[in-house]
């Protein structure tokens, strides 16, 4: 019996393709991912900008998979900022895309934005870009919306 499974197992190794035997995690891409400490020098540039504009804004930064790393809440900023900064951040990582350019569209009467599953389509939310690929997202809520994007992206610029 062993003799008659001998060849059939050459067989079969000589008919797997060539990749097959190169190990797997060279074939795997790489990639940059962020990181807490990261997640929180974007978070005080952020909070640095909401300081020098006299405003109190919630901060939330999230993972390329939408998944909250770090959180503030400035002292006297509104309760309802807490879960539409995480919303916006989830926003631009989920989506790939500034939660500004899904309010641009709303505006312009393409309401089918408003279908969209866990979007917020309101300026605020900022990709967190490194090399060109998203890495997280960046989501502050509190002051008006066009402030709360000014101030997420001071965040996201750290990685230009």
């Amino acid at each position: 019996m062993l003799r008659t499974s001998l060849p059939l197992a050459v067989l079969l190794l000589a008919a797997m393709p060539s990749h097959a035997a190169t190990p797997l995690k060279t074939q795997l891409p790489q990639r940059t991912v962020l990181n807490l400490a990261a997640a929180e020098r974007i978070a005080a540039a952020a909070a640095a900008e909401a300081r020098a504009q006299g405003l109190t804004v919630s901060i939330a930064v999230v993972d390329e998979a939408g998944r909250l790393m770090h959180f503030q809440r400035m002292d006297g900023t509104p309760n309802s900022s807490v879960e539409v900064a995480i919303g916006k951040a989830v926003h631009a990582a989920d989506y790939r895309r500034d939660s500004s350019f899904h309010q641009k569209l709303l505006e312009d009467g393409n309401h089918v934005v408003l279908a969209l599953p866990h979007s917020l389509p309101i300026e605020g939310g900022v990709r967190l870009l490194l090399d060109g690929q998203t890495i997280g997202g960046i989501g502050v809520s509190g002051a008006q919306a066009a402030q709360d994007g000014r101030i997420a992206q001071a965040g996201a610029d750290l990685l230009k």
